[in-house]
């Protein structure tokens, strides 16, 4: 796993082992706490950071500059190894609600989850339960035919999102399927109102069957407005993990470490490209990899 350009440049900071080494200096620590904070860890888990790889630089004894993003990289990957991304879809129908503000890539994440699913030898319903944006249903459908799986969409126009839900998830108690993925609006983490009505829907399908997995979709390029969202959604509609999209491109995504870290959350599921084959579970030690490269 690899994307871009946003990913620290540690190669460029300390070297990659092909030439003279430089060696640790003031300088180093300097130059990788403003490494971490303009790759959107924010400047606490930076500071954390180089304190934590300082303190095992003096314990090792090495004086090799290239050695820190090495050390950097096993740090990294021990605070992500905390969390279990284990996606807890035990239930039948294990009912999945996924959630996030508009421009996230809500809807292909779902898409490409339900094919991931599909691909795992589940069967899968979609629920088209964001009725508020006209083209939400059309783009949600064009993606379950994609994925090959069955999609409830509105009977009608300005259905209760939580009427959508639920339909869809009797059918899938009638039909025998698997796991339900329920797309909501795209909620404005500031409006109470919107944020209500994901706890609506929630309650609705908790009358039939409880949900397994709320997860939030969070954009890489999001920087520290993602700690903010994450912090609202958890509050307001019980999220369980996070989806993290848009890694193929400018992403930074330093910023869902410190998002792990306040909320808890776990990363579940990374999102890389466009086509519906373009999603991975997570792995602390890639995700560390690619992060530090």
């Amino acid at each position: 796993m690899a994307w871009g350009k946003g990913s620290l440049s540690l190669r460029t900071l300390f070297g990659d082992g092909t030439t003279e080494e430089a060696q640790i200096d003031e300088n180093t620590w300097q130059s990788l706490e403003d490494t971490l904070i303009g790759s959107d860890f924010g400047p606490q888990l930076a500071e954390e950071l180089v304190a934590l790889v300082r303190g095992e630089v003096e314990r090792i004894g090495t004086t090799k500059a290239n050695d820190v993003s090495e050390i950097l990289r096993d740090a990294v990957e021990e605070k992500l190894a905390r969390y279990d991304s284990t996606l807890r879809l035990t239930e039948r129908p294990a009912v999945v609600l996924v959630v996030g503000v508009n421009g996230v890539g809500k809807t292909t994440t779902i898409g490409k989850f339900a094919k991931f699913l599909s691909n795992a030898g589940r069967s899968v319903v979609i629920a088209a339960a964001d009725t508020f944006r006209a083209a939400a249903v059309e783009q949600l459908t064009t993606w379950a035919e994609r994925a090959g799986v069955a999609i409830v969409t509105p009977e009608r126009e300005g259905q209760d999102p939580a009427s959508v839900a639920y339909q869809a998830v009797e059918k899938a108690f009638a039909e025998g399927i698997e796991i339900v993925v329920i797309d909501t609006a795209g909620r404005l983490h500031t409006k109470a109102g919107l944020m209500d009505e994901l706890g609506k829907i929630r309650r609705v399908i908790e009358k039939v069957a409880p949900v397994s997995e709320v997860l939030l979709v969070l954009d890489a390029t999001t920087g520290q407005n993602g700690v903010v969202q994450a912090e609202a959604f958890l509050e307001h509609a019980g999220v369980t993990g996070l989806v993290l999209t848009k890694l193929d491109g400018s992403a930074k995504a330093g910023f869902v470490m410190r998002v792990q870290e306040l909320t808890g959350l776990p990363i579940k599921l990374l999102g890389q490209g466009e086509s519906v084959g373009d999603i991975t579970g997570f792995s602390p030690a890639q995700f560390a990899k690619a992060l530090t490269s």
